[in-house]
């Protein structure tokens, strides 16, 4: 009977443990999930209900990647980008171009705020873009068109389109040369259609990145008016869709068309109206995820996963560098591939010696995946150098490592003893000695004799 009740027992206890250890696992999981989920907080702000049923196909490629949507209407006054100095969402969609004032909180000062602190931003305007949206614009670089402008060209229009050619058919020579940014070469890409307003980026800003151009018979202007005066813009220089990359690595993006990401244009077939050249479906879809993929950071984030240097004939750091040493420098460089750390590759990166001005400049070379070198010869000038790393490249974030190390002068002991070119004056000086040695003997042994002589 005894042993009956201790087995009981222990069937109880052994119980209650895995209960218990059931419950962690749990609690561990759901914490898990709920930070996997935390990284891609984003807030889609919408002029109204129903571009969230317009615009589905692009929200669902959103949700299948994982991100926690919160759909809100622009004017909402309950909207928070923070709170209690915390920030509520890495992203921002804002799909309502015809907002003339954020609700809650949100305002242009809030917004700017958001980038400087690493958030992103997705924004769609058209011809009816309002104030709000074109003060964060010129915030970020672009310039808007006036109200009710659209882009026109007579040349380059879809066979679907009204009369006003403001439909328009954009082949992938306009779109920019970066597979980071558009998810594949642009050569694959089917025709785009876009019908929206124009922008102009600011000539002085070298952060914009023009992403999608209009042709050169393109002009930005109201279609139902005559032109009076030259358009506003024109030509290559109409921005259709922008990019910005600021310096802390948060990404904007500013469309003038809320209809390139509507479920209607990335099913539409396309038809050049005068080439006749016909497509099944635009390459709209293709084009909108990818650059969504980019601007939320999914595509071309890198960052230094380790860094070493040390004496050519050593394998750890030193505490310090003699003039004309052999160094070697090692940097391993990561990049962001479907959630996951991999290893960079590329050929194009640079490390500099600097002190003030760089002293030496060489490629890294790679010595197996992800893992780069450099060796060279310390400068015969002695002082506080730093090694330098900064990658900045079109689509990348800006990779940026610099280590501080010091430089000395050689030590009493460590200068050579016999220099070559210092022979000459080795031999001039030692025949000095020898010559004076000989003088000497000379001259005494001859004073002897004479002294000798006259005692004689």
């Amino acid at each position: 009977m005894t042993c009956i009740i201790v087995t009981c027992v222990r069937v109880r206890f052994w119980r209650e443990v895995f209960k218990m250890n059931f419950i962690i696992l749990a609690c561990i999981c759901s914490i898990f999930v709920t930070q996997t989920i935390a990284q891609g907080r984003t807030l889609i702000l919408l002029d109204n209900q129903v571009i969230r049923e317009t615009h589905s196909i692009f929200f669902k490629s959103l949700q299948e990647r994982g991100y926690n949507l919160t759909f809100k209407v622009a004017d909402d006054s309950t909207l928070l980008l923070s709170k209690y100095g915390e920030s509520l969402y890495d992203n921002l969609i804002i799909f309502a171009p015809s907002v003339e004032e954020f609700g809650g909180s949100l305002n242009v000062e809030t917004l700017t705020q958001f980038i400087d602190e690493g958030g992103n931003i997705l924004i769609a305007g058209s011809s009816i873009t309002g104030d709000v949206l074109r003060e964060l614009a010129s915030e970020c670089g672009f310039e808007v068109d006036e109200e009710g402008a659209l882009v026109i060209d007579h040349h380059n229009y879809d066979y679907s389109d009204e009369g006003q050619h403001t439909k328009l058919v954009i082949n992938n020579e306009n779109l920019i040369d970066s597979e980071v940014i558009i998810g594949q070469p642009r050569k694959n890409i089917a025709p785009l259609l876009y019908e929206g307003t124009g922008l102009l980026a600011d000539a002085d800003n070298p952060l914009v990145l023009p992403l999608i151009t209009g042709y050169s018979s393109s002009y930005s202007y109201i279609p139902d008016q005559k032109i009076k005066e030259y358009p506003h813009a024109v030509g290559k220089n109409i921005l259709l869709i922008a990019g910005l990359q600021a310096r802390n690595n948060a990404r904007v993006i500013f469309s003038g068309s809320l209809a390139f990401f509507s479920d209607e244009l990335f099913t539409s077939p396309v038809k050049h109206a005068l080439s006749n050249e016909e497509y099944k479906k635009s390459g709209n879809q293709d084009v909108a995820i990818a650059l969504s993929q980019w601007v939320f950071k999914e595509h071309g984030q890198l960052r230094v996963k380790s860094v070493n240097h040390h004496k050519a004939t050593e394998t750890k750091p030193p505490v310090d560098y003699t003039i004309m040493d052999d160094a070697v420098y090692n940097i391993e460089v990561e990049i962001l591939n479907g959630g996951k750390w991999e290893p960079f590759i590329a050929n194009d990166i640079q490390l500099e010696f600097v002190r003030i001005d760089p002293f030496i400049r060489t490629t890294l070379k790679k010595t197996h995946n992800g893992n780069y070198e450099a060796k060279f010869k310390i400068p015969d000038v002695y002082g506080v150098y730093q090694f330098k790393v900064d990658y900045d490249r079109v689509g990348y974030t800006r990779l940026y490592s610099t280590t501080q190390v010091s430089v000395r002068p050689l030590q009493h002991t460590q200068y050579e003893r016999f220099i070559f070119s210092a022979y000459p004056y080795y031999t001039g000086a030692f025949s000095m000695m020898i010559g004076v040695f000989l003088f000497s003997f000379v001259f005494l042994h001859f004073k002897d004799e004479d002294k000798k002589s006259k005692s004689d």
